[in-house]
């Protein structure tokens, strides 16, 4: 009697397991997936703060000057899907050229630039 009980137990156990294994790394997966929404989010939450919805769009041209007056200024273009960005230096550069505008240096530190009329 005692071994019809046991295959019994077996039986039962084999039909609530229904033969498949849970993965355990399944839960990792999802993990990974909630990491790369939340980045996103807090990327498109960053730009948005800035008021830069520019950035994000491959529509629009944006120029950034970023730090303007110190030593680490930064220059962002962007062009289209181009990022590209230009550090300042105080290297000075010798070359052949056309002057094409004058820029003035307001109280307020912004700096306006005014494109020469003639072309030449």
């Amino acid at each position: 009697m005692k071994t019809r009980f046991m295959g019994r137990k077996r039986r039962s156990e084999l039909n609530s397991r229904s033969g498949v294994d849970e993965d355990p790394l399944d839960g990792v997966a999802n993990l990974f997936d909630v990491a790369i929404v939340f980045a996103v989010a807090l990327m498109l939450a960053l730009v948005t703060y800035h008021s830069l919805p520019e950035l994000v769009s491959s529509t629009s041209n944006v120029t950034i000057v970023k730090n303007p007056g110190t030593e680490d200024m930064e220059i962002i273009i962007k062009q289209g899907e181009k990022v590209e960005v230009q550090k300042i230096t105080d290297e000075d550069i010798y070359g052949m050229g056309k002057k094409l505008g004058t820029t003035y240096l307001l109280d307020s530190g912004e700096v306006i630039y005014v494109p020469d009329n003639a072309t030449k």
